[in-house]
């Protein structure tokens, strides 16, 4: 092997080498940042949604900051109402629940009541002792820490998604002005398409999502309603807005609503369970890959195992942007992979493969020519001519 021939193994070797750890400085650097990085992802889904709104808003009073403050304003005003109308109620119920504290602690501890006969008929009223209850007590001031940390990060993450989203919407014509002119004139166009398709797509999910949280919200109140529990409306309210958590809504509501449920009674505590475990499933398998379809243009088989595969590998953050993502990778591929390669059509029949110029591309004009009034054929040498 000559001097020439050793230089080029080596720096072969040395650009793989370079390469390989280049990959996994990247990766590292994603995994130590990728509470910030979810944040910024979570910020950009909530911008592309709002954008809309404020550029209609910005045709109206000629301010962009003017426009981006009243939208954000609204939105802020829109979800401090619906907190209010489930938080105040809730505490009212709560401080009303602890005062019957006592009193239900001693029922169940002696089988009466509703919590005493479900604890007797299960066979628990040994873990309603008094010194199971304080042990119990006991117990519950070890993850206060945790709790308090836990809250402070979620606060922190919130601020933190508002600031972000506000910026970008606001810079938004800016950012896209300069893209534009980096790509140039021939890439913006595809650009401004990419674009415009992306945001219809994550304004149909948004859309989507917000029916399917009213559909479960109703059938919620209409189903406390008949069963008689107190704080009906509170309550399916409360629901539709956990709802909007793709897959694991629905079960994170029904946890609050058959709490309050089974406090009223064991029966309208079992139906509401039972209502929820036939619900959720109509809601993941039918609902939900049918009414995204429509509002994403995406195939609902395509809606159901992005949900599925992004629930699993990036938690909760992965099936709330998982549908989008899979309706903006549609559009990518719609306007990067050229259209033969997208749908690959029939060779002719009985035609073998042929050289590289007769392959799908000329197959289809080969199918298109004969159409045209058969001047193919006429063009065509006679035979021995």
């Amino acid at each position: 092997m000559s001097a020439a021939e050793d230089r080029s193994t080596a720096r072969r070797t040395l650009i793989v080498i370079g390469l390989v750890l280049a990959t996994v400085v990247g990766l590292a650097l994603v995994w130590a940042t990728r509470r910030v990085l979810v944040w910024g992802l979570v910020a950009v889904f909530f911008a592309v949604a709002l954008k809309p709104l404020v550029d209609r808003l910005e045709r109206r009073v000629r301010r962009r900051a003017l426009a981006t403050l009243l939208v954000f304003l609204a939105a802020f005003a829109l979800f401090a109402a619906v907190g209010a109308l489930i938080v105040v109620p809730l505490v009212d119920e709560v401080g009303r629940f602890a005062d019957r504290v006592p009193e239900l602690v001693r029922e169940a501890q002696a089988g009466r009541g509703p919590l005493g006969r479900l604890l007797d008929r299960f066979h628990l009223l040994r873990y309603a002792e008094p010194g199971q209850l304080r042990r119990y007590g006991a117990r519950l001031g070890d993850p206060t820490v945790g709790v308090v940390r836990s809250v402070a990060q979620a606060v922190a993450a919130l601020v933190t998604v508002v600031v972000l989203a506000y910026l970008m919407v606001l810079e938004a014509p800016r950012i896209v002005a300069a893209t534009l002119r980096l790509a140039g004139d021939g890439p913006a166009a595809r650009l401004r398409r990419i674009g415009r398709d992306s945001s219809r797509i994550v304004t149909g999910y948004l859309s989507g999502n917000l029916l399917i949280s009213v559909i479960c919200g109703g059938l919620t109140f209409v189903v406390l309603f008949l069963l008689g529990v107190p704080f009906a409306a509170v309550i399916a309210l409360t629901v539709a807005v956990f709802d909007l958590i793709p897959l694991v809504g629905a079960t994170l509501g029904a946890i609050a609503a058959a709490g309050a449920a089974f406090l009223h009674s064991p029966t309208a505590g079992v139906v509401v369970l039972v209502f929820f475990v036939v619900y959720q499933q109509v809601e993941n398998h039918l609902l939900q890959p049918v009414i995204m379809a429509r509002a994403v243009r995406l195939n609902p088989l395509t809606v159901l195992v992005s949900v599925l595969l992004s629930a699993e590998l990036a938690g909760l953050v992965g099936a709330l942007l998982a549908i989008p993502a899979a309706g903006i990778a549609q559009v990518l591929l719609r306007e990067f992979v050229p259209a033969g390669r997208q749908a690959l059509p029939r060779p002719a029949d009985g035609g073998p493969a042929g050289p590289p110029g007769t392959g799908p591309a000329a197959g289809s004009i080969a199918t298109e020519q004969p159409q045209a009034g058969g001047a193919g054929a006429a063009e065509r040498p006679p035979a021995g001519g």
